[in-house]
């Protein structure tokens, strides 16, 4: 397989040619950060119950009664009987349907029961303002009680609060202490963020090793990050033996997963044939995926792979159109403006004019 390489030559020879046959290779990020930021817990996305149908004229004492009873239904999809079945949680159902009022009362009585998953719903209302005012204080007071209990999830989030300065001053060595317990307890997004004091060695001596084993928790967990990130580490071999197929394979399971800097990685190692079958067309249509993604790297490798038609139909305006879209990113390309300067007026204002349009939101 030929090594990597810049295919400035190629390319260039292949400018205004017609049925490429040449064999090119497209080139990875040169500076791939597989650590964008720390993870935080999931915002969840509201959703508004639907409306309600009116309801016959009944005393008010009454109209609230059916009021919990159907808010009970609703939250689970099952009937308001249910409310009584221990196996059904009505909590996280009405969480996960958007009653949050509901979710929030159904906590609190749960909670005073010693119920470290409602403590945990409740942290969560107070942290988003969801049902309930806005208080981190009370939802690091939650968070404490039930990782106190052994919830995971609540000792990720305290963690998570802890190293921001929420409801309290910030505190990475309490993090830090929270992160190791959660990861402990399987929790991926926790093995990812203490995969990361170990790899920035203040919190903890660096320790590379240590940190791919995190990763490992976190990437078999189906954490796209953390899958990417450990792709990075066996192609580089960092705490681990270097391993090229098994970078490719994290780099598709990321990319499957919506990771888009791994979308653009994979798709590089599908065009080149790099630890993967050569699959041009595949690759393409990631770099197409990513590209609308608005990520510069995959519009820049989209925009030579259309100049010289090899896995794509060969089009010299979307091309440019990629071009200028990478270019005001930040991801300029000697090259790729020689093919512009080369373009007739006409074509070169279509790509422009496709270019503002994509840059302006008229997608």
């Amino acid at each position: 397989m030929k090594a990597l390489r810049a295919f400035a030559i190629v390319a260039a020879s292949l400018l205004f040619a017609t049925g490429a046959t040449a064999q090119i290779s497209l080139s990875p990020p040169s500076s791939a950060n597989p650590f964008p930021k720390p993870l935080e817990p999931e915002k969840p996305k509201p959703k508004p119950p639907a409306p309600a149908k009116s309801p016959a004229a009944k005393s008010p004492a009454a109209q609230a009664k059916d009021k919990d009873k159907a808010d009970a239904k609703a939250a689970t999809g099952a009937g308001a009987a249910d409310a009584d079945d221990p196996n059904v949680d009505l909590v996280y159902g009405a969480y996960q349907r958007g009653f949050y009022k509901t979710a929030f009362d159904l906590a609190q009585k749960r909670a005073a029961d010693n119920d470290a998953k409602a403590m945990t719903m409740l942290g969560e209302l107070y942290a988003n303002a969801l049902g309930v005012k806005r208080d981190y204080k009370k939802a690091v007071e939650w968070y404490q009680r039930a990782a106190d209990l052994g919830d995971r999830e609540a000792m990720f989030a305290l963690a998570m609060a802890r190293m921001g300065g929420r409801g309290g001053p910030p505190n990475r060595e309490e993090a830090a202490k929270w992160l190791a317990q959660a990861a402990k307890l399987g929790e991926p997004k926790a093995a990812y963020n203490l995969a990361l004091l170990y790899l920035d060695g203040q919190t903890f001596p660096q320790d590379v090793k240590r940190a791919a084993e995190l990763l490992r928790i976190a990437a078999d967990a189906g954490n796209a990050e953390a899958q990417y990130a450990l792709a990075t580490f066996y192609k580089e071999g960092t705490g681990v033996p270097k391993n090229v197929e098994q970078s490719v394979r994290l780099l598709q399971a990321a990319a499957l997963a919506g990771n888009v800097p791994a979308q653009v990685e994979y798709a590089i190692a599908l065009y080149n044939g790099t630890g993967t079958p050569k699959n041009e067309p595949a690759a393409v249509a990631l770099l197409r995926k990513a590209a609308r993604a608005n990520n510069p790297i995959a519009q820049n490798r989209l925009a030579h792979v259309l100049v010289t038609g090899q896995g794509a139909t060969r089009d010299i305006v979307e091309a440019m159109k990629w071009h200028l879209v990478a270019k005001t990113a930040g991801k300029g390309d000697l090259l790729l403006d020689q093919t512009l300067a080369q373009m007739s007026s006409e074509d070169r204002a279509k790509a422009e004019e496709a270019a503002r349009s994509w840059i302006g939101g008229a997608k």
